[in-house]
């Protein structure tokens, strides 16, 4: 597990691709992965990945035929910037949210607004993800935890702090570009909850009015 709050940004040394699988290598200079052990998960742009070597300021890790196709791992390019986060302790502060690292999507960036110190983002998510995003609620983009500012049909709106801006890759974010995107684990057990196991005849009307209502749950569910 990870909470959102990056600890470095690395740069992409090598992707080399092996069939439909790669192995990925990182310059981490600014991670402390002085207790680090190679079998440890390191989330890279939002994505639990299983450090297979580790070396001076540098890691790398395998990427399965799955997270290249759902995730924008597979997109980048040698140089490109990566969030990193090591994996959460148990005496570790929980400074953003909990985030799996398993990316539920690929959205866009449709728009950026640069207003004063801070930037508005605009997210199109895939539409099977839209009903998970609430505004106030939770969504981890890249890795990043982020508080929903706004939601409409298709879109929902982000304002990225200065601290944010200048500690992760967000700064340089700009219309078109492809974010790994993961929702609150919290909304996807709720809607589970509330549903049940595969037998809809179970949701109490309440419940499934007021998760509805808030945006955790399509208006055309019954």
């Amino acid at each position: 597990m990870f909470t959102g709050i990056i600890q470095a940004v690395g740069t992409l040394k090598d992707l080399h691709h092996t069939g439909n699988d790669a192995v990925m290598t990182l310059d981490s200079a600014d991670l402390d992965l002085s207790g680090a052990r190679i079998g440890d998960s390191i989330a890279v742009s939002g994505v639990c990945l299983t450090a297979v070597s580790l070396g001076d300021q540098r890691f790398s890790a395998d990427l399965s035929a799955e997270t290249l196709g759902r995730t924008i791992l597979g997109d980048l390019s040698t140089g490109q910037q990566v969030n990193l986060e090591l994996a959460l302790r148990l005496q570790d502060r929980l400074g953003g949210h909990l985030i799996s690292g398993h990316v539920d999507g690929v959205g866009i960036v449709s728009a950026r607004e640069d207003a004063g110190q801070t930037t508005e983002l605009r997210i199109r998510p895939p539409g099977e993800l839209a009903h998970y995003i609430a505004g106030k609620g939770s969504v981890a983009i890249d890795g990043v935890s982020l508080t929903v500012n706004a939601v409409d049909d298709q879109e929902f709106t982000l304002t990225i702090i200065p601290q944010t801006l200048s500690h992760t890759t967000l700064g340089d974010y700009r219309p078109g570009q492809r974010v790994n995107l993961e929702v609150d684990l919290i909304a996807r057990y709720l809607e589970r909850i509330v549903l049940g196991a595969g037998n809809k005849t179970t949701v109490p009307a309440v419940a499934a009015d007021v998760l509805k209502e808030h945006g955790f749950m399509d208006k055309g569910k019954n």
